[in-house]
């Protein structure tokens, strides 16, 4: 067949000289179709080369009872932070009940992102769950327009049209602010991850919002932008303390890149909680073993990824179901370093 148009149910149609609604029963496996029909519609499908989509093959017969979850992310920041073996963790938990694969994918560049988009068109998933969320990242609206059940951990806005679960994280960043405040701190400036993200503008929302309601100015100098990984950390650390070298606080987004900020303390010898408080959000297993112990704000990952996964299998058995926003409430665990 000349041209390069791929081709549809109404192609294979034709050629087999049956109606559409026929195709689509062979297609389905339906008995309300004469075995010359049958083998005229296969033989149609096999000279065209027709790949059925979803559509088609009726959303029934397509599952896959496998899931994926997707990781905008490097391997090297997969190993380094707990965050992402935490959603993992809750999500296997969730599926291990059901009879439910779960793939790990790693969207790292365009040729994996165009990989997973493939195998998404092909429906080779019943959903994804969808970690890690940018803002202008195109894959939520992509799967959105595909039609497949997607539920992300995050939200790409406040605007968020799909499923998803997330933390307090304006209200776990203004707890530690208020702690901060309470223990006397004066200048507390703040660290915050890629500002493109919801999850760390919302925790700048919340150092913001604590500073103001005390009556202190919460400007644009006390705050260095960094990427959540510990090196990021150590960098706007060194750069707050030069642009302020008499603050006394900081309000890190994040417990890996407080380790960073730890780690620039110590090299400027600068005691903590003595000369600098510093307070981590997460509370994960590095905040625990951080020199001091790192104060945290807890946020319950695990339930984020058991959540995202119990709000897929729904969304995959009752696509009509409305959508979830889920928020899960933070604490703050106080410890040495503040």
């Amino acid at each position: 067949m000349g041209g390069s148009q791929r081709p549809t149910i109404k192609t294979v149609a034709a050629r087999a000289g049956v109606g559409r609604t026929t195709v689509s029963r062979v297609i389905n496996g339906s008995e309300l179709v004469s075995d010359k029909a049958k083998a005229a519609v296969l033989a149609a499908i096999a000279e065209l080369n027709y790949v059925p989509n979803s559509v088609a093959r009726g959303l029934v017969t397509s599952r896959t009872n496998s899931v994926a979850l997707v990781i905008p992310e490097s391997e090297s920041r997969l190993g380094s932070e707990p965050y992402f073996s935490a959603v993992i963790r809750g999500v296997s938990t969730a599926l291990a009940k059901t009879r439910t694969q779960l793939q790990l994918v790693l969207v790292r560049d365009q040729a994996e992102r165009d990989q997973l988009t493939e195998s998404v068109a092909e429906r080779r998933v019943d959903g994804v769950l969808l970690v890690s969320v940018h803002e202008h990242d195109p894959l939520p609206g992509l799967l959105e327009d595909m039609g497949l059940p997607t539920v992300l951990a995050g939200r790409r806005s406040p605007a968020e049209s799909l499923s998803h679960v997330h933390s307090d994280n304006a209200g776990g960043a203004a707890a530690a602010v208020r702690h901060l405040l309470a223990r006397g701190r004066r200048t507390i400036t703040t660290i915050s991850g890629p500002l493109d993200m919801d999850v760390a503008r919302s925790r700048l929302q919340g150092w913001r919002e604590a500073l103001e309601e005390a009556g202190h100015e919460a400007t644009e100098h006390l705050v260095v932008s960094a990427d959540f990984t510990e090196e990021g950390g150590e960098a706007a650390m060194r750069s707050l303390l030069e642009q302020l070298p008499t603050l006394d606080a900081v309000f890190v987004a994040s417990d890996v890149m407080a380790a960073g900020a730890l780690a620039e303390l110590r090299r400027q010898g600068r005691s903590v909680p003595g000369d600098v408080a510093v307070v981590g959000f997460d509370d994960s297993i590095i905040a625990r073993h951080s020199n001091p112990p790192l104060t945290s704000v807890r946020q319950p990952i695990e339930e984020i990824g058991n959540t995202i996964a119990r709000i897929l299998l729904e969304e995959i058995s009752n696509p009509e179901e409305p959508r979830q926003h889920v928020v899960l409430p933070t604490e703050l665990v106080v410890r040495e370093s503040s």
